[in-house]
């Protein structure tokens, strides 16, 4: 089972399930979790190979699994099984918005509600570059230049310099061969992507992105604009990773939105 951690409220709270992208680790929540725990109980996971779900021995079983968005949202499910979390509302960022959406369409009643930040929602022509440059050099150049040429390309600004150097500062900690299996699940990115792209999520979503995130922002505009339960909110002088560029307002904005979508915590007498 994954490496987990949790912050309880109080057993009445409503659950809030954190989902890191592709290279990080719950690490990159630490900005939130004080703010959430307030308001929520808070679950933390790390997803296979990333953070501390890497040295558990049961990733040996990984090691000969073909990865997929599915087998990967199935450890999150597991997760909450483990904890008796029959359902929660999920933050995730960038890669990890994705794995959400997953867990939506198998079980939509896990979902209560769902805050994507700098969400991947379609590969336009130059993330597709991106993807097949690095299908093709992934054998022959070093992981670690992959990653960091990534992290530039899409957090390219000076402001966006804390978000680059911790996702790859987290990526150092990941094996080659782990990095390789994560990398070819972009072959699954465009189907799944245009199939969720035409099928809203059943579950209010609220969409935070940073108004530089070039490659993500426009389209997830043109998205939400054709969808009746998704709002989107853009945070000016933001790149691709609000929480940890502009935490207390992505903090602000996303509680706001929880705390409406919650159930109300129920007074003793």
């Amino acid at each position: 089972m994954l490496h987990y951690k949790t912050f309880i409220n109080s057993p009445e709270s409503d659950w809030v399930v954190f989902i890191h992208g592709a290279g990080g680790s719950s690490a990159i929540w630490h900005k939130q979790v004080r703010s959430y725990q307030d308001y929520f109980n808070v679950l933390l996971v790390d997803l296979r190979g990333h953070g501390r779900s890497k040295e558990m021995s049961t990733m040996k079983k990984y090691y000969k699994e073909k990865y997929t968005f599915k087998t990967v949202s199935k450890d999150v499910i597991e997760v909450l099984n483990k904890k008796g979390i029959d359902s929660a509302h999920f933050v995730g960022v960038s890669l990890g918005t994705i794995l959400i959406r997953t867990i939506a369409d198998m079980e939509p009643n896990r979902v209560k509600s769902a805050v994507m930040c700098g969400a991947i929602t379609r590969m336009n022509v130059r993330s597709r570059i991106l993807v097949w440059l690095g299908h093709t050099f992934k054998k022959v150049v070093p992981f670690m230049w992959l990653y960091k040429l990534f992290a530039w390309i899409i957090m390219p600004k000076k402001n966006h310099q804390e978000s680059r150097l911790m996702f790859i500062n987290e990526a150092k900690n990941l094996a080659k061969k782990e990095f390789l299996k994560w990398f070819r699940l972009t072959y699954d990115v465009n189907p799944l992507l245009r199939y969720f792209k035409e099928k809203e999520m059943e579950n209010p979503t609220l969409y935070v992105m940073g108004s530089e995130d070039h490659m993500f922002l426009p389209p997830v505009r043109k998205m939400v604009k054709d969808f009746q339960r998704s709002r989107l909110h853009v945070i000016e002088d933001c790149g691709h990773v609000c929480n940890i560029e502009q935490p207390e307002l992505f903090n602000e904005i996303s509680l706001e939105y929880l705390k409406e979508q919650a159930e109300p915590v129920k007074e003793t007498a």
